[in-house]
């Protein structure tokens, strides 16, 4: 069937549905609008069929006018095909036709993000509606509106102001996905970000698991923006390892396999392997070998390998053979955990800092951070002071909000601060150094008194404000030692600082 083409015209200052004028239409000169939101399953069923054939199309259509002299329905286009379809059987049957009552929307031609939002509203509210359709009308009206009519419709949608981009993200997920992500109360802005990391294994519902989390602590986002790091992390993780298995098989080196069970692994690295002569075997050296090959270590990077030394004619290097044992197995476990955590550490980072970001943007800060940074300027410990000695402001220029982070004047900023935000300006200053100081990935393992504390206040901080931020398992793990105890007789017993300039 045909599809109505808008035509522009002049903008009304507002799309109310009063000024629409109800009508009779001859059902054959309907057709489907571009705009209508519905895109699949928008063929009439026979049970409306049946409907209209008896008694007509009771409720009015919605349409808007078009050049040709057609209307293009953006509301009730199955009804309208009911009835194309009924008056077809009474014209070969020889009884009269019926008309359809419809509002004729002239202010709406032209405005076609306007005309797809009231048809999204409309089939919204119906059932049937796939899901990927919901998504694709909200990207393509908010698109297409002008700034007003998009902050109006966006709060009627209660989505944000991004919510066209993240509609257009989230059209990536199938509708099964999609309905158990609304049932388990992910907004757009989250269906779009569980699109990102959809690849990764379990994804949807660790997710879940995490929103329910954050559900039972108030309603913020700790829990989640965590596990969303998390994931990224993993994704990150994966993508390099892709990466480092195409470079392999582009340069035509095949990966070892890992030998099914019973079978008996040939192949040793070339670190354990000499020539026929008791010479070192290196990547150069050993690249004619049929048996060239590599392993994957844990960073992604190739072990060289031979498949097979034996049957190559290498030697492999005389030593001491140690069985495994179980002290083995445990080392091989605490690498895993140690690869684990420094990992879970950097994915932290994000979290954490766009928290601090989002306090130093507050209109007042809060006491509790007052007075921590306050604590640090008066005592000047030691990862403070080593911070401003190597004059590395770029976390400091962000949590300000300033443009261009790795460029940035200060001194010209600091003239220009208003006083009402000197002490934002400052706990982002002592927030810097904190970070500057836990930066490397195996920070968790040794964190001192003064770096607990920061976290712990942010910890505190978060809680306060809903639940908004969480410290992640590797940060409850590393300031667990540090939190303060109560002992029998109700006295706070704060752990030692005796660490806190170390």
């Amino acid at each position: 069937m045909a599809t109505a083409v808008s035509t522009p015209t002049t903008t009304p200052t507002a799309p109310e549905e009063g000024i629409a004028q109800v009508v009779v239409l001859d059902a054959a000169l309907l057709v489907r609008d571009e705009c209508n939101a519905r895109e699949h399953d928008t063929e009439p069923d026979e049970k409306l069929i049946t409907s209209v054939k008896e008694i007509g199309v009771e409720e009015a259509i919605s349409v808007r006018p078009r050049p040709d002299g057609t209307y293009g329905v953006f509301k009730g286009w199955r009804r309208a095909q009911a009835a194309q379809v009924a008056n077809a059987a009474a014209e070969a049957e020889g009884r009269p036709v019926r008309t359809v009552k419809a509002y004729v929307r002239e202010d709406l031609v032209g405005r076609d993000g306007w005309t797809r939002f009231l048809s999204l509203v409309e089939n919204d509210h119906r059932e049937g509606m796939s899901a990927h359709d919901t998504l694709r009308a909200q990207e393509l009206a908010l698109i297409d509106m002008s700034a007003v009519d998009r902050r109006t419709a966006a709060k009627a949608l209660g989505v944000g102001r991004n919510a066209a981009k993240q509609a257009k993200a989230a059209q990536k997920l199938d509708d099964a996905t999609l309905r158990r992500a609304a049932a388990g109360g992910m907004d757009l802005e989250q269906t779009a970000q569980l699109a990102e990391v959809s690849d990764v294994r379990g994804a949807e519902n660790r997710l879940l698991r995490a929103l329910q989390r954050d559900h039972e602590d108030g309603g913020g986002r700790g829990h989640w923006d965590q596990e969303m790091a998390l994931l990224k992390a993993e994704q990150t993780d994966a993508e390099a390892r892709a990466k480092a298995l195409a470079e392999l098989e582009a340069a035509g080196i095949p990966l070892v396999k890992q030998p099914l069970y019973g079978e008996k692994d040939r192949s040793r690295p070339l670190s354990e392997l000499t020539t026929g002569l008791g010479n070192p075997l290196t990547e150069d050296s050993h690249k004619g070998c049929p048996g060239h090959s590599a392993r994957l270590d844990d960073e992604h990077r190739p072990v060289w390998h031979c498949t097979d030394p034996a049957q190559h004619g290498h030697k492999v290097r005389p030593q001491p053979k140690k069985p495994r044992t179980e002290q083995d197995e445990k080392d091989a476990e605490e690498r895993r955990k140690v690869i684990a955590c420094n990992r879970a550490w950097k994915a932290a980072v994000g979290p954490r800092q766009e928290f601090v970001t989002r306090l130093v943007r507050m209109k007042t800060l809060p006491d509790a951070a007052r007075v921590f940074a306050q604590e640090v300027l008066l005592t000047l410990p030691y990862y403070y002071s080593s911070w401003t000695d190597r004059q590395e402001f770029e976390t400091l220029a962000r949590f300000l909000g300033l443009k261009d982070p790795e460029k940035t004047n200060l001194r010209k900023t600091a003239a220009q601060l208003p006083k009402a935000r000197v002490v934002n300006a400052l706990f982002a200053h002592v927030a810097a150094a904190c970070e500057f100081g836990i930066r490397e990935p195996k920070t968790w393992s040794h964190l001192t008194a003064w770096q607990a504390r920061y976290l712990l206040l942010l910890e505190s901080l978060g809680q306060a404000d809903n639940g908004s931020y969480q410290l992640s398992e590797v940060e409850q793990q590393a300031v667990a030692s540090h939190r303060p105890t109560t002992s029998a007789d109700g006295d706070s017993d704060a752990s030692t600082e005796a660490d806190a300039d170390a």
